[in-house]
């Protein structure tokens, strides 16, 4: 076999991506759902917050809910260093500083409006964003021909 031949053939590990906002209750959430729907379990897809809330915004749950996905179930869960070490990716969504910083790390922060105390009308906007965003994110992670263990 080539080296080219065994490049094609051999799987890659996934890649795997954070998302962080400060409650883990709206944007992070939705991201998270997006990306693990629509990259059908190709990366490893985690969400976190600096000060997570009791539970996920109810109007992201009735947003993503309309694009036929369940985050109903999900809690919101606190950041931890261990959780941005084990990520290739680390996507903030307002949470400043409180994300700690690690080299080797790509980092992105989308500057998206806060769902929290918006009603399904307000969510709806922040939701489609979120959606064109992780579609760019997958198309950069997963080139095309891509196969991953």
């Amino acid at each position: 076999m080539t080296a080219e031949t065994t490049s094609e053939t051999t799987p890659t590990p996934r890649p795997s991506v954070l998302f962080v906002c400060v409650h883990n209750a709206g944007r992070s959430q939705m991201a998270a759902a997006y990306l693990n729907h629509l990259a059908e379990g190709r990366i490893e897809v985690r969400s976190a917050g600096s000060a997570p809330a009791e539970a996920v915004n109810p109007a992201a749950v009735e947003a993503m809910e309309e694009e036929g996905i369940d985050i109903g179930a999900n809690r919101p869960k606190v950041l931890t260093d261990a959780a941005v070490q084990d990520s290739d990716v680390v996507i903030t969504m307002g949470c400043g500083d409180a994300c700690p910083f690690f080299p080797g790390k790509r980092y992105e922060d989308w500057e998206l409006e806060d769902p929290a105390g918006q009603g399904i009308d307000g969510v709806r906007p922040i939701r489609d964003e979120i959606k064109t965003r992780v579609q760019q994110l997958i198309t950069e992670l997963l080139p095309a021909g891509t196969t991953t263990n």
